[in-house]
Order: C-alpha cells, then sequence, then structure tokens
C-alpha cells in the first residue's frame, strides 16, 4: 500500500513550498512578534535582507544594544508595510551592512554560554 500511495495526487496544500523563497508567510505572526521585540526593547531598527535562491526576503530587527530578531518577510512591500507600522526605521543591508554592536551581541553570547558550560 505504501509503494501506490506515491502515485495518489496531492493536495495544493501538500504542494506548497514550506521552505525556500516560495514559501508561504504568515505576516501576521512576523508582524505580532517583530512588534512584541520593538515595543520591549530600545532604539529598534530593521535591516532589510535580499531573498536568494534558497530563502525567502527577509528582515532582521536590531535593538541599541545589538539583540536582533530575524523573520522571513517575502517581499520589500511587506517588509515596508510592517516598518511602517511599527513606526521604526529600515535600512537595506546590501547598502549599509549590519550594525557592528549586532555581532558583538552574539559575540558576548557564545561566550556567555561557553562560561556557563
Amino acid at each position: 500500500m505504501g509503494w501506490l500511495a506515491r502515485f495518489r495526487r496531492r493536495s495544493l496544500r501538500e504542494l506548497e513550498p514550506t521552505d525556500g523563497p516560495g514559501m508561504g508567510i504568515d505576516l501576521a505572526a512576523v508582524y505580532l512578534h517583530f512588534a512584541d521585540f520593538a515595543q520591549s526593547r530600545r532604539g529598534v531598527e530593521a535591516y532589510l535582507e535580499p531573498g536568494t535562491s534558497v530563502s525567502a526576503q527577509s528582515m532582521v530587527l536590531v535593538a541599541t544594544d545589538g539583540e536582533w530578531t530575524r523573520r522571513a518577510v517575502g517581499s520589500r512591500a511587506a517588509a515596508y508595510d510592517v516598518t511602517g507600522r511599527l513606526g521604526i526605521p529600515v535600512y537595506d543591508v546590501l547598502l549599509t551592512g549590519y550594525p557592528p554592536r549586532m555581532r558583538e551581541w552574539s559575540s558576548r553570547q557564545r561566550r556567555g554560554s561557553k562560561d556557563s558550560a
């Protein structure tokens, strides 16, 4: 029976990509996550990352202390919609690069986890 199941038609939902540039993105969930991050931290800025052949266009929010979070947004228009609703500035990472505080925060987190082990 398992061998014959391979030939059955799949529903459209099953054929929808779950990862990569064609994946479905729940923008409401992305907005809620970013809103929570932006409201609970100071000086949050957004950095728009380009899509690639294996990943959808994404956005990184970075707080003043360097803490950051990333989510797929799918398009530049969606990213500008989210940042406009949150009232935070957005930068194109290809033009500005990532802020140094982001790397410094990640480095501190790695050192902290090694110290506690």
